[in-house]
């Protein structure tokens, strides 16, 4: 039968009416979704199709006699086989694709309006064409079968086909009420575990229930079914690192607002630059760095703990400012199970908007790691989303230099006569270079050079050698090389507090690749402090060449293996500006 030209010329003609008969659908679909622009003209094109579908129809049974077609019995029931698996399968995946459409447009039904909802069902109609068109080709196909020879199985085929309707539409509603009523319980997207559901009792079906209407009984296939399984492991588990949990909202909302000073800040449009003009004498900044937020169901506790820490430091010290040294996601799988870096950004500025203290932010290797969620260019949008023109806490620019990094800005901190009595800046330190795996970028000349521009700006302004101070989150080489002299008893550098106990290869994570940062600052004589994150167990402060580098406190919990049980290193680091822009700088060890 496959050889005969009579059923080629058949089962094009189901191919071509099929597809005349859709497209007509779909202009009339169309016709309805852009009703107020296209109406008449989508309407006419759809109504033209559909009478070509049925001419072509007409002429072709007028000129053709099915029951002509030769075939053997083997060739009719193989091709009945081949028909029916092809059929119910494609049903199968209409229901698939409709739960995946359903589920991804209920929010839809609540917020938008009825036109948003059909434009997101005009953007997945090519889907359903494709699907649409193999149920149909195939149960054609099927009925021109049943026509050509009464086959023993029409009967049980016919009713199978309702069955498995009816159980797809049975499935797709008690999905959709579970949906509504638990949507809020479920740690995986529950559209996932649905579509994955269904998707392997489809599987089980093709080897168990389907041979009752098929003639040659299909084994199973133990290489297809490893890899199918495999796919819907690896798929189910991306949507479970992928997801946005926010198991520790209920703590975000319960915390009380913190904020007690009446501090100004402005923010110059043309510049990016928030200006803060400081009540009293003294200005307390906190340094936090490495909270580590997981975002997933399995790091909700560490998540917690990280938060409360944090807010207990916030509560004792009730800082005007804190300065985040990078770090503050980890969407590292292995340790917090997710892959997700948006929603611990958005969770943490909650929280910090709660405390009502305002907050800066620099960037850390693990913020965007290259298998996150949130690639780097839409982590700048969110993070600008959640500014201070939305928040009025962080203070994120909305503009940023043209150099190298994620984003690099500087703050002036005023007194209240207006003068300048620090300069925050904060520097990307970036993340890794191209030149293999793990290897440590650094701060590059650009950006050094970004740095200088504005402290010989700020002196012509002032009218003196301004006093700044740099935030990063990777240490400069001379954190290393301080610490190297501090360790043989050089007098070159003076120690103040803390211990390196970094528990890596290297005591000091610092890049290869030298900046030329610490070198230019030493120059100018301007910045006094140094200060950054990244080696969780160091917090030594070492004075060298008249510039005090200062490892903040770490917070994490989750990322370094068993440092949850550890609490020597965890804190935050305090910094005190007075009036004469001088500062102090003191550690605040967590205690329980």
């Amino acid at each position: 039968m496959k050889k005969d030209k009579s059923y080629k010329k058949l089962k094009k003609f189901i191919n071509i009416s099929v597809i005349l008969g859709i497209i007509g659908t779909v202009y009339l679909i169309q016709s309805i979704i852009y009703f107020k622009q296209n109406f008449i003209f989508l309407f006419i094109l759809g109504i033209i199709f559909i009478i070509i579908d049925y001419i072509y129809i007409y002429k072709f049974l007028l000129k053709n006699n099915i029951k002509k077609i030769k075939y053997t019995e083997i060739d009719l029931k193989t091709e009945y086989d081949i028909k029916v698996k092809k059929s119910i399968n494609w049903i199968f995946i209409f229901f698939i694709q409709l739960i995946m459409f359903t589920f991804s447009s209920i929010t839809l039904i609540f917020n938008s309006k009825i036109i948003e909802i059909l434009e997101l069902f005009n953007y997945r109609l090519l889907f359903y064409e494709i699907i649409i068109f193999m149920i149909l080709k195939n149960i054609l196909n099927l009925k021109f079968l049943f026509k050509l020879e009464k086959l023993d199985k029409k009967t049980k085929c016919n009713k199978e086909i309702i069955n498995v309707v009816v159980f797809n539409i049975v499935y797709f509603i008690i999905t959709t009420i579970i949906y509504f009523v638990f949507e809020k319980v479920f740690v995986l997207s529950p559209s996932s575990i649905f579509v994955s559901i269904l998707s392997i009792i489809t599987i089980i079906y093709n080897y168990t229930r389907i041979n009752k209407i098929r003639y040659k009984k299909k084994k199973p296939n133990k290489i297809a079914l490893v890899i199918i399984g495999s796919v819907i492991t690896i798929l189910l588990g991306y949507s479970y690192l992928s997801k946005d949990i926010w198991l520790v909202q209920p703590y975000i909302n319960s915390i009380s607002y913190l904020n007690d000073h009446n501090n100004k800040i402005s923010y110059d449009e043309k510049t990016g630059i928030y200006t803060i003009t400081k009540e009293k004498d003294d200005f307390k900044i906190l340094q936090l760095t490495d909270i580590h937020l997981g975002g997933s169901a399995l790091s909700y506790d560490k998540d917690l703990k990280a938060l409360k820490t944090i807010y207990s430091l916030l509560e004792r010290k009730k800082p005007d400012f804190v300065i985040v040294t990078g770090d503050l996601t980890f969407p590292v799988g292995y340790a917090s199970f997710s892959l997700n870096n948006k929603t611990p950004v958005e969770q943490f500025a909650a929280f910090m908007r709660n405390t009502g203290i305002p907050w800066a932010f620099t960037y850390g290797n693990h913020d965007t790691e290259s298998y996150a969620t949130t690639d780097k260019s839409e982590l700048n949008k969110l993070y600008k989303s959640l500014s201070y023109k939305t928040s009025r806490t962080l203070l994120y620019p909305y503009i940023q230099p043209n150099i190298t990094g994620r984003n690099n800005q500087f703050i002036e901190l005023r007194n209240s006569d207006n003068t300048l009595n620090q300069a925050l800046f904060l520097i990307d330190s970036n993340a890794y270079t191209d030149d293999g795996f793990n290897k440590y970028d650094y701060i590059h000349d650009d950006q050094v050079d970004w740095y200088k521009e504005n402290i010989e700006k700020l002196n012509k302004e002032e009218n003196k050698t301004i006093s700044s101070l740099i935030f990063f989150h990777m240490p400069l080489q001379e954190y290393e090389t301080a610490y190297n002299l501090y360790q043989k008893g050089s007098n070159e550098v003076k120690y103040y507090f803390g211990s390196n106990d970094e528990k890596m290869i290297d005591k000091i994570c610092d890049s290869e690749y030298p900046s030329k940062l610490f070198n230019v600052a030493a120059q100018l004589k301007s910045t006094k402090g140094m200060f950054c994150g990244h080696d969780h167990y160091n917090n030594m402060s070492l004075e060298y060449k008249g510039i005090r580098l200062t490892y903040g406190m770490s917070i994490d919990y989750l990322a370094m293996p068993g440092i949850a049980r550890d609490t020597k290193q965890r804190g935050a680091t305090l910094i005190t500006a007075h009036k004469d822009s001088t500062i102090d700088i003191e550690q605040i060890p967590y205690t329980q």
